[in-house]
């Protein structure tokens, strides 16, 4: 029986890396097409690499070649444009195309809880999720009328070892260590969902080699339901320190960072819960096996490995005393 040939377009990211080390598990015969410019996360051997910038169709469609894939996963669209490019460029090459958008396309807040792939979908005020939707859109009407074989995987909060999951990252840890409080939106109690990375490389890899999907959406989330104040003293406990939290609205540390602003009211600060019967029905053995409290000791032996993976983002650490001692006032 010959291998599944997988092309993925990207592969050095939070996502794909994981999933390139997951796909190579299942013995498939994975292409693996970058700019060649991180080393973050390399690509381990076993892997054929080609390197094209995907927004340059000349120089893509260079490296590619006439070549035929059973399977595109495209990690790395962003834009209609990009989309569209891709529709163009393997219409006819490939048995599927595998879109991967994220779950802040679901309406927020969500008019009814728990969220299911056929659930209202709607710009949310940012401009990553927007963007996301209209690639879905776009390629929605490239499945329907161009018998393009579309299917669209949401990712909600994905990590690996090498992120930690707030907008504040290391910031948090450094302030904790050094005995000052951190920062947290609302009162610490909106209901957020955290996958590990490896999490989502399964029940993709299962999605893919199973064959399921064409023309489905179907996102792939945790079934673990974390507070942000829960998140946070995950993370605390793993850097053996006390979480010291202050809690401030999203609206005024919005005003005092304004780049958080739109992530924090548009999305961050309500509740998200998935119902994930779909990708269990499509892949039955798919069951997500990292809680956060593992996935947290993980990032903080990654970051505590070396110094210089430990850099404090100034503007915010001074935005969190400015936010700290006005409650404190």
């Amino acid at each position: 029986m010959n291998r599944l040939r997988v092309l993925f377009l990207g592969g050095t990211g939070v996502l794909s890396a994981a999933c390139v080390r997951e796909f190579l598990a299942w013995d498939v015969d994975l292409t693996v097409l970058t700019r060649g410019r991180t080393h973050l996360r390399p690509l381990p051997e076993g892997v054929r690499s080609l390197t094209a910038d995907v927004r340059d169709d000349p120089a893509t469609r260079a490296v590619l070649g006439d070549e035929t894939f059973d399977v595109v996963v495209n990690f790395i669209g962003y834009t209609p444009e990009d989309v569209r490019a891709d529709v163009a460029r393997f219409g006819g090459r490939t048995g599927q195309y595998v879109f991967i958008s994220t779950g802040s396309v679901y309406a927020r807040p969500a008019p009814s809880l728990p969220i299911v792939e056929s659930s209202a979908r709607r710009n949310n005020g940012f401009e990553y999720p927007t963007q996301k939707l209209r690639c879905e859109e776009v390629l929605e009407q490239a499945y329907r009328y161009e018998d393009f074989p579309v299917t669209i995987v949401r990712a909600a909060h994905v990590y690996d070892e090498m992120v930690i999951p707030n907008l504040a990252g290391w910031t948090t840890v450094a302030r904790w260590r050094a005995g000052k409080p951190v920062v947290v939106h609302g009162d610490g109690t909106s209901l957020w969902n955290l996958l590990h990375a490896r999490d989502f490389a399964r029940g993709l890899a299962g999605l893919i080699v199973n064959g399921r999907g064409v023309g489905e959406s179907v996102h792939i989330t945790s079934d673990e339901l974390l507070t942000w104040d829960e998140i946070h003293f995950s993370l605390a406990r793993a850097a053996g320190v006390e979480p010291r939290i202050v809690h401030r609205s999203s609206e005024d540390i919005g005003r005092v960072i304004a780049w958080m602003g739109p992530v924090l009211g548009e999305d961050f600060r309500h509740s998200v819960i998935y119902d994930n019967s779909k990708i269990k029905r499509l892949v039955p053995e798919f069951s997500p096996r990292v809680p956060f409290t593992q996935g947290a000791r993980e990032i903080l032996e990654w970051f505590d490995a070396d110094p210089s993976r430990q850099r404090v983002d100034g503007d915010v650490d001074a935005a969190f005393d400015r936010l700290v001692g006005d409650r404190d006032g």
